[in-house]
């Protein structure tokens, strides 16, 4: 029997592998190519209210795994029966895939069920979108977004485990999903922007810097390489096949590369590029941000959309925690 999820390895060599031929020099047109100062005025576009039939059906879905006594990382699809929810989600897995890249769901019942269960539900959930994977070599099948009280002025530490800044980047996965178990005091903001979108303002901006995306940049492994492998690897940001933009992008593991030894330092055309490419997916011309309540979900493709995380402050003995999935989806 296949086991309920991949590797870690296994689920990145499936994301980047991405079709590539000569990108055209025309924008790229498709829903993928949004603009989130036009999305930011019709939030009912992109957001889906679980209805209480769909929210009991998920309920007994969890009722039957318990009373099994399955764990988390041994659910299959299978043991998650969800009869009439299963079609409605493959469609919301076909708009991250095919569609705007993301969507907001809201109406988890997470204080009723607790975090144990809510996690539960939120891993069957995702046997429905796609297929689970490990997000670190480890195999952490869940991360926990919450603070840590890890030095967020450190620049190599992993960010989500601060209360810091994040900025925008891409997950080794197809789609990531976020669920809010609890929200912050204030800030904590989710950012998130068309790659698309980008790439089409540096072609029109800058045409000769939207060539380099097509290059491979090095990327920092920040110290989970495994023994006797180089620090970093070479990643191409953008493919193209098919009239469709793939991006993988994470400014921050880009740029921290330069600390390893026989690392070159960034041409100045390269140093633009990382700038613009901020500059642009922060603007809020293109940028939509979104406030998350206990319950909600959001789901993204890591192809199509960038994400980041302004800083927040937490209510003692209430901290802001999301818990974070990895999917990989059928291509």
């Amino acid at each position: 029997m296949d086991p309920a999820f991949q590797s870690f390895a296994a689920q990145a060599l499936h994301y980047f592998r991405r079709e590539h031929e000569p990108p055209s020099r025309e924008p790229i047109v498709g829903p993928a190519a949004w603009r989130g100062a036009e999305l930011a005025k019709h939030p009912e576009t992109w957001t889906r209210e679980l209805a209480p039939s769909e929210v009991e059906e998920l309920e007994a879905a969890r009722r039957a795994v318990r009373k099994r006594g399955l764990a988390l990382g041994e659910i299959r699809r299978e043991d998650f029966p969800l009869p009439t929810l299963a079609p409605v989600i493959e469609g919301w897995a076909d708009e991250i895939q095919n569609g705007r890249g993301f969507l907001l769901l809201r109406g988890l019942p997470v204080a009723r069920w607790g975090d144990e269960d809510s996690a539960l539900v939120y891993w069957g959930l995702g046997q429905h979108l796609g297929r689970p994977g490990a997000q670190n070599p480890e195999g952490d099948l869940l991360g926990h977004v919450t603070d840590m009280r890890e030095e967020a002025t450190n620049p190599h530490v992993r960010r989500y485990r601060t209360r810091g800044e994040i900025r925008f980047h891409c997950d080794l996965a197809d789609a990531v999903g976020l669920l809010c178990l609890r929200s912050a005091r204030t800030g904590g903001a989710s950012r998130i922007t068309s790659s698309v979108s980008v790439y089409n303002a540096i072609l029109a901006r800058r045409p000769a810097l939207a060539d380099r995306l097509f290059e491979p940049f090095l990327l920092d492994s920040r110290d989970e390489e495994r023994a006797g492998s180089r620090p970093y690897l070479p990643v191409p940001p953008c493919r193209y096949a098919r009239g469709r933009l793939a991006t993988f992008w994470h400014s921050d593991y880009f740029r921290s590369v330069t600390r390893h030894a026989g690392v070159a330092p960034f041409t100045a055309q390269e140093r633009e590029l990382l700038d613009l490419y901020e500059e642009l997916a922060g603007s809020q011309e293109l940028r939509l941000d979104m406030h998350f309540q206990p319950g909600d979900v959001q789901l993204i493709s890591n192809h199509t959309v960038v994400h980041a995380r302004t800083a927040y402050r937490d209510d003692p003995g209430s901290e802001r925690h999301l818990l974070r999935l990895w999917l990989s989806l059928d291509r």
